[in-house]
């Protein structure tokens, strides 16, 4: 699945459009790689979104293959901290 789509699935950015300008502006990285939206995302990344003064952090445990729940958005990543 695609990085920008992922991002919105996992309802990490509100919209795909926004997931995808992060990812062109170089806001997004995955395993310590500034990440273009076409990325593949795999089980296992890690994604690093710049937010501001804030980054967050997260580790992808489940791609899915179609929309998920708002219920089940929170369980395709868990969150990092450091």
């Amino acid at each position: 699945m695609r990085l920008d789509k992922y991002l919105k699935l996992a309802r990490l950015i509100k919209r795909r459009t926004v997931a995808n300008e992060a990812c062109d502006t170089q806001r997004v990285a995955v395993n310590g790689r500034e990440a273009k939206a076409s990325y593949q995302v795999k089980v296992g990344d890690i994604i690093e979104i710049a937010m501001g003064a804030r980054t967050l952090k997260v580790k992808v445990l489940v791609v899915p293959e179609r929309a998920t729940t708002k219920q089940d958005a929170a369980l395709l990543y868990s969150e990092i901290t450091e």
